[in-house]
């Protein structure tokens, strides 16, 4: 369903922008309306405007001509008149840059004021965005002039961005496309690595995420502790533990000095997603690794305490999701992770089947 708007022939779009900034997890659920966008219009040019920091896993993206990366927070901090100044120029920059580009539609996938700024900014005649009442800052919706108010059927975030799209005259894809991104150089890393631990890859093999950004969403450091344990003795698993900036010390603490409980090396992007490819189930909360996984295919334990679990659960068939009854979730028993694991490890075992290597 959309309201009304100005209209453009969406036959033969020679320029298209995406507008989602952040963060890495709803960037992933993005991919798909890249790669819907790409199969309609093969010769058309496609960029993306996105926070620098997650740029990365777009960068070699085969739908993606042209990255536009910015830094809303500079913005947002600048203070002093140096930083001010600095600021003033870095926007001009892009917007310059976006209309060197000149979209005849742009989506603004983040329902933000700062992202509807972005989108109206491209110039774009056709700006395509949710209404005001799915937005998160209402106020975003007034740079956008084309409404979408996705189907009762789209539960799913991943959906609900592809629903976007009817304006342009395209259905949700039978099978919606991540392709993410595959590096030969972080593949060799994580080869030897996993050689010199002893692992096996996909030979029930447990990996633990236990970081997210906000504290909310954070399964206790104890009850990974005892779900890696208990993992070993009762499926013969083994387990990794993958940790980000500043997370090493959690990641040690889950390890401890249990045999079978590994602490991952520092990984980047590539390498992470090198890890996950090689996982059999990934335990992790509603944060980039648990959909960097579900894009991959990879059978996933999900655990939700403050955020939907059906809105922003991995995405596609055999996964198992934990939601917190009273939104904390800490609150999330590890016996019903465990056996929610053990289900899928024994199902990956008797399917032998695994994820898609998208490469």
């Amino acid at each position: 369903m959309t309201g009304r708007g100005q209209r453009t022939d969406a036959s033969d779009l020679r320029s298209i922008a995406i507008v989602k900034l952040s963060a890495l997890g709803d960037i992933v659920h993005v991919l798909p309306v890249a790669a819907a966008l790409r199969a309609r219009w093969a010769d058309a040019r496609l960029a993306w405007v996105v926070e620098r920091p997650h740029a990365a896993i777009l960068r070699r993206h085969p739908a993606i001509d042209e990255v536009v990366t910015v830094d809303t927070r500079a913005w947002r901090r600048a203070r002093r008149p140096s930083d001010v100044a600095r600021a003033l120029r870095d926007v001009a920059a892009v917007r310059r840059r976006l209309r060197l580009i000149r979209p005849a539609v742009a989506l603004d996938l983040q329902g933000l004021l700062k992202s509807g700024i972005v989108t109206r900014a491209t110039g774009a005649p056709l700006r395509i965005g949710f209404g005001a009442a799915r937005c998160k800052e209402p106020l975003a919706a007034r740079f956008t002039n084309r409404h979408v108010v996705p189907p009762a059927s789209a539960r799913h975030v991943v959906d609900q961005y592809l629903a976007l799209l009817e304006p342009l005259g395209l259905e949700r894809p039978a099978k919606p496309e991540f392709h993410l991104p595959w590096d030969d150089g972080a593949e060799s890393a994580i080869e030897a690595f996993f050689a010199q631990a002893g692992l096996v890859a996909r030979d029930r093999l447990v990996v633990l995420n236990p970081g997210a950004a906000r504290p909310d969403k954070r399964w206790p450091a104890s009850e990974f502790a005892s779900l890696a344990r208990l993992l070993v003795r009762r499926a013969r698993a083994r387990v990794l533990v993958l940790w980000g900036p500043g997370e090493d010390a959690v990641a040690r603490t889950i390890a401890g000095d249990a045999r079978d409980v590994i602490m991952a090396p520092p990984t980047d992007l590539d390498e992470l997603l090198s890890v996950l490819r090689r996982a059999s189930v990934v335990v992790a909360a509603d944060t980039g690794p648990l959909h960097l996984a579900a894009a991959l295919g990879v059978p996933c334990a999900a655990l939700f305490g403050p955020t939907s679990s059906e809105r922003n659960g991995p995405y596609g068939e055999g996964h198992r999701r934990f939601q917190s009854a009273d939104g904390r979730i800490e609150t999330i028993p590890v016996e019903s992770v465990l056996a929610g694991v053990a289900d899928l490890l024994d199902v990956r075992t008797a399917t032998g089947s695994g994820p898609e290597s998208d490469r």
